[in-house]
């Protein structure tokens, strides 16, 4: 008994106690896309101390699609199901980041798609011009953090 008592303290010790490794973590449902992220290195989203980091996510043009805006709904769609699957909405998100190609010719159109899905008051937002992004064909990748809202008391 005292033996695997002092072996479970030495095994405790030895793991990590950073942050991650007290966080919920939240991969893709899909198999392949899990596969890939966690060869690479990435979670679709990080939920720590009341936060939700949510990884970028690419808004790409399919292949002979020029429609940005199918694109940016493509996008929010799948945000908006990373933050449900992290036990958020839209109304949680504080603060946005957005990676543009161009920035000019595709503000007009994201912030109309964004609008649906983020009303008032709106988050923080810093939209950043790149001249690439990892996903093929990606016009604009978005990156959320949003706050587990507390519970309120129901005395």
């Amino acid at each position: 008994m005292i033996l695997t008592s002092i072996a479970a303290l030495a095994a405790a010790a030895q793991e990590p106690q950073g942050a991650r490794q007290q966080a919920v973590i939240i991969m893709p449902e899909n198999p392949r896309q899990r596969q890939v992220q966690e060869q690479i290195g990435w979670a679709d989203a990080v939920v720590s101390n009341g936060v939700v980091h949510v990884s970028g996510v690419p808004a790409y043009l399919a292949p002979g699609e020029t429609d940005m805006e199918k694109a940016f709904v493509r996008a929010f769609d799948a945000l908006g199901k990373t933050l449900q699957r992290a036990g958020v909405t839209w109304d949680d998100v504080v603060s946005l980041t957005t990676y543009h190609t161009d920035p000019n010719a595709q503000i007009e159109t994201f912030a109309r798609v964004k609008q649906r899905y983020i009303k008032a008051p709106h988050p923080a937002w810093s939209a950043i011009g790149t001249t690439a992004l990892l996903q093929p064909g990606g016009i604009v990748e978005i990156a959320l953090v949003a706050h587990v809202p507390q519970k309120k008391d129901t005395k």
